[in-house]
């Protein structure tokens, strides 16, 4: 009898490990910073990005993917939970998540940390059998919240900080911010050593590690890449400097460098699932979590580090340029070649990737995102939803507190500190030039209504007037 229990044991895990490994590897990279035009098969007429390109040609590329905010925090807990960050209370960067300020309104009090009773991908996918890693930066919360907290095997470099002191070995220090950071798990290296690469060396370890054990893996692949410091590698900047004429649009080398050594990282993580002969099992998704950021850094002497345009502004702010970002997605059942118009944002990652590892019913609950699978097989098709909302209800460089929603062609900004509204029709004035409030005051308030209502629906935080600025 204990004969039979036995063998009948190992045939079911014989069973299940076999299931197990017909599910879809899934590599999600993230860069960190990287706006909609800053590819060049987004129109980009500097940054050279051939791999990403050719990435673009295998699968389909979304014209109109969104992040969940204009800055990076809230879109990564939008990425792992499928929420909104309005709904999480997450709607700022950790460092800057109780800080109310002193301007005209108060922003409002965050969570600095994604709380561990939020289901997240990676804690799905372990419990399928994935190997889970992620490389790169984190930023989600103190050391409570680490990767480990919420599903992951490994965690290479994500900690609470949001950016490296420096690209260059050994990543640390207190050099360009005014706190020491540093990068764990890149030990020993070398000087010289330049941190994309170096991110991008322990990934490569790891999918041959899992393929060799025919075990499906999650890889969040989060690179630290555009972010400031502006570091690109000096032959490169170089070569860009050469590139760059007195009527270019975009002008900082060291930027466009840093793209460059992006795009060839993602060359070598494809050129790595082709070798070993698992690149038709793998789902690859490219994005980025929020639009470029178009203030300067002070290692480029004074140069904005990007240029959105055609899009107006960049990170911070709740226009196209702060909140349109690249998506490019391939894989098993994804269109080749294809372009899709179909507005998508970073909510929408969670149960797309749930359901392409077979595991959609576990999305149902309390998740903003939609999955849009029908859209990866037929760039064409609609997805069940009329419209797409942002909420941040802080201070940038770009942007006072704002809301913002679109729905159709139709966007709307409503900020806080005057009540004022803002309307675009984005399919005639991508760049956002044209106020139409006024020309059309029916479709502002009807879109003012829909934000206002969603606001309430979430639970939205909202700034608070300053006592002491009246």
């Amino acid at each position: 009898m204990k004969l039979i229990v036995r063998i009948t044991l190992a045939s079911f895990l014989l069973i299940l490990s076999v299931h197990a490994a017909k599910r879809p590897n899934v590599v999600l990279i993230l860069a960190d910073d990287l706006g909609w035009a800053g590819l060049s098969c987004y129109g980009n007429d500097l940054h050279q990005t051939p791999h990403l390109d050719g990435l673009a040609k295998q699968g389909v590329r979304f014209t109109d993917a969104y992040a969940a905010s204009p800055v990076c925090t809230p879109t990564r807990v939008a990425i792992l939970t499928g929420k909104h960050p309005a709904r999480l209370h997450m709607t700022i960067w950790r460092e800057s998540a109780l800080n109310r300020g002193k301007r005209k309104l108060l922003q409002p009090v965050c969570l600095d940390s994604l709380p561990l009773k939020h289901l997240t991908l990676a804690e799905i996918l372990k419990e399928a059998g994935y190997f889970n890693a992620h490389l790169g930066k984190w930023h989600v919360g103190r050391a409570e919240s680490y990767p480990q907290a919420h599903g992951f095997h490994l965690n290479v470099g994500g900690t609470l900080w949001g950016a490296p002191q420096t690209f260059w070995y050994p990543f640390s220090g207190d050099s360009y911010f005014r706190d020491w950071r540093y990068v764990p798990g890149l030990e020993p290296g070398r000087e010289g050593e330049y941190l994309t690469d170096r991110l991008t060396d322990k990934a490569l370890e790891v999918m041959e590690q899992q393929a060799k054990a025919k075990r499906p893996f999650y890889l969040n692949l989060w690179y630290h890449t555009v972010h400031t410091p502006i570091e690109g590698k000096p032959e490169l900047v170089e070569r860009y400097r050469k590139r760059i004429q007195p009527d270019s649009i975009r002008k900082n080398p060291h930027y466009a460098a840093m793209v460059h050594s992006l795009d060839e990282n993602v060359g070598r993580v494809l050129n790595k699932l082709d070798q070993l002969g698992i690149a038709d099992d793998t789902l690859v998704v490219f994005t980025s979590d929020n639009g470029g950021f178009v203030n300067s850094c002070k290692l480029n002497k004074g140069l904005q580090v990007a240029d959105n345009s055609p899009l107006r502004s960049g990170k911070g702010s709740c226009y196209e340029g702060g909140v349109r970002v690249p998506l490019i997605v391939r894989g098993p059942g994804v269109a080749q070649g294809k372009t899709s118009s179909e507005p998508v944002y970073a909510c929408d990652l969670y149960p797309t990737l749930l359901r392409a590892a077979g595991f959609s019913d576990k999305a149902k609950e309390g998740v903003d995102g939609v999955d849009f699978t029908p859209v990866l097989r037929d760039p064409k098709a609609k997805l069940p939803r009329e419209a797409l909302f942002f909420h941040y209800p802080h201070y940038y460089q770009t942007t006072t507190p704002v809301s913002a929603v679109r729905k159709g062609d139709w966007k709307l900004l409503e900020y806080f500190e005057d009540g004022r509204v803002e309307l675009f029709n984005l399919k005639k004035d991508l760049a956002e030039k044209t106020d139409l409030a006024s020309a059309r005051p029916d479709v502002a308030k009807r879109l003012a209504a829909e934000l206002r209502a969603w606001r309430k629906e979430v639970g939205a935080l909202m700034p608070e007037p300053n006592p002491d600025r009246k």
